[in-house]
């Protein structure tokens, strides 16, 4: 026999990409704001406070920073990469949660994934575009 807690969902999942970057986020409802990155405090794992504004900003954006708790696990890619796929995983989050929300977040450009990845390596050249050096002898 299933009780109503097991029945019930804890968290609402989603997935955020940004180049090589990864992030699975959690928001778990009834919480006080707490944002956890890989186990640590957002100030603590993005310290430049643009990267923290950038997490922040779907919240902000719909009225919730304080009514849900964060869980992410990010993974791959670099710091600014990290940051804005962590700001899309909360986004599609946010969206599920309300589809209310959907207007605003996509008129502000949250739910738009950026698609721009590394151009490959060409055969013949030093890396994507950069050309052997020229010698005349």
């Amino acid at each position: 026999m299933a009780t109503e807690e097991t029945t019930t969902k804890r968290y609402t999942p989603a997935l955020g990409r940004r180049k090589e970057a990864t992030a699975q986020v959690r928001l778990i409802p009834q919480g006080s704001g707490k944002i956890t990155i890989n186990d640590r405090e957002l100030g603590a794992y993005f310290t430049r406070p643009d990267h923290q504004i950038l997490v922040k900003a779907p919240l902000v954006l719909t009225g919730t920073t304080e009514s849900f708790d964060i869980t992410v696990r990010v993974l791959g890619g670099g710091i600014t990469g990290q940051a804005t796929s962590v700001q899309l995983g909360i986004s599609r989050a946010l969206q599920i949660i309300n589809a209310d929300f959907r207007e605003s977040l996509k008129k502000s450009g949250f739910l738009t994934r950026d698609a721009r990845t590394r151009e490959r390596k060409k055969y013949g050249k030093k890396s994507a575009r950069r050309s052997p050096q020229w010698s005349k002898r």
